[in-house]
């Protein structure tokens, strides 16, 4: 089994079969980060494209003493701000809500009790991508890699550039956020048993 390090190296050197190893070896995981901070698949697919296009590019800056995974993390992390802050700006430009009814039609020859629930599983996606939104990118990001990708607070340091005191603490931030704002949806939500 080749390494990380081993495949970067003859990257570097100019062996475009080695970068396709990385790119096939990391693309699902990057793909992963990349959905859970956009919030849909095509824009999780642009960011993939422009984190290994942005690793490409920056390949003779990693350092090997770094774990590669972790690096393009960071990239891919950054790579989805940046389109998230440009969502925001044309949302600002133009107006709009770019969600509007994602379940019409759909349950029309269900049964009420089933349609009830794909309600309020549609309201709770709603909710949920709401309070995702009132978090920093800082809160967002530590908050996705825990809790949605299980990375260890270690790395999640190293992603955003902390030390693991302050990673644990925005974290803990997070999730105290995403309590409040959920927690009026969910006890008001019926238990359906």
């Amino acid at each position: 089994m080749t390494t990380d390090l081993a495949v970067v190296s003859r990257a570097r050197s100019g062996d475009p079969e080695a970068f396709r190893m990385l790119v096939e070896s990391h693309s699902r995981a990057t793909f992963r980060v990349a959905y859970r901070m956009t919030g849909n698949e095509h824009d999780a697919d642009d960011v993939v494209q422009e984190t290994f296009l942005r690793a490409y590019r920056q390949l003779r800056h990693f350092e090997e003493r770094a774990d590669f995974g972790t690096w393009l993390h960071r990239i891919a992390v950054n790579c989805s701000l940046d389109l998230l802050r440009a969502r925001s700006r044309a949302d600002k430009q133009y107006g709009g809500d770019p969600e509007s009814a994602e379940l019409a039609g759909a349950a029309g020859a269900r049964s009420e009790a089933q349609q009830d629930r794909l309600m309020i599983s549609a309201e709770l996606k709603t909710q949920v991508a709401t309070a995702m939104k009132r978090l920093s990118a800082s809160e967002r990001t530590a908050f996705i890699l825990r809790h949605f990708e299980g990375m260890p607070v270690e790395e999640i340091g190293k992603t955003l550039g902390i030390q693991v005191s302050a990673t644990k603490h925005t974290i803990f931030r997070a999730v105290r956020k995403l309590r409040e704002s959920l927690e009026p949806f969910v006890r008001s939500t019926p238990c359906n048993t």
